[in-house]
């Protein structure tokens, strides 16, 4: 279960992380930290090896605050393989700001967590929006995508509002 908040940990990526450098240090929390995990209902599935917690799912490690409606934590050979949240994702860090979307998924041997969804990233006054936010936890990349033209509201384009300051 440790996985799961810090792949969710790494859905906080702030708009400046979305430059495409390597990462000096790795894009999440606290990992040794404990996790807190709350819900209305939890549910494990020994034959599929996985366990789900439902109803205003909250998370947190450190001072990273994860919300959603569902997470579910799938394991192979004793180990997590994939943490899926879902239904009005929410990721709150102090450090990094928040980001939401409909779902996330962090697959936890490639390192990768996709965000996808009315994907919004926001740090201060700053906002990105898209429909699907890639981060590679090993190489510290991360791309916002905007969709298919037509079928988002922006028209599939990323869209990025940064506001600089005002001292």
């Amino acid at each position: 279960m440790k996985y799961a908040l810090i792949a969710l940990a790494a859905l906080t990526v702030s708009t400046s992380s979305l430059q495409a450098q390597p990462a000096a240090k790795p894009l999440v929390g606290n990992s040794n930290a404990p996790i807190g995990i709350s819900a209305d209902s939890f549910q494990a599935d020994l034959n599929a090896k996985s366990a789900t917690y439902t109803g205003n799912v909250i998370v947190t490690q450190a001072d990273m605050k994860l919300r959603a409606n569902t997470v579910k934590v799938t394991t192979v050979n004793d180990k997590a393989d994939k943490v899926t949240a879902s239904g009005n994702v929410v990721v709150d860090s102090p450090k990094s700001g928040i980001v939401t979307g409909d779902s996330g998924v962090y697959s936890v041997v490639p390192r990768t967590v996709v965000m996808t969804g009315n994907v919004v990233l926001k740090k201060g006054r700053d906002v990105m929006r898209g429909t699907q936010l890639t981060v590679n936890l090993a190489t510290g990349q991360a791309v916002l995508g905007g969709g298919v033209k037509g079928q988002t509201k922006g028209g599939g384009r990323v869209q990025g509002v940064f506001l600089p300051n005002s001292q």
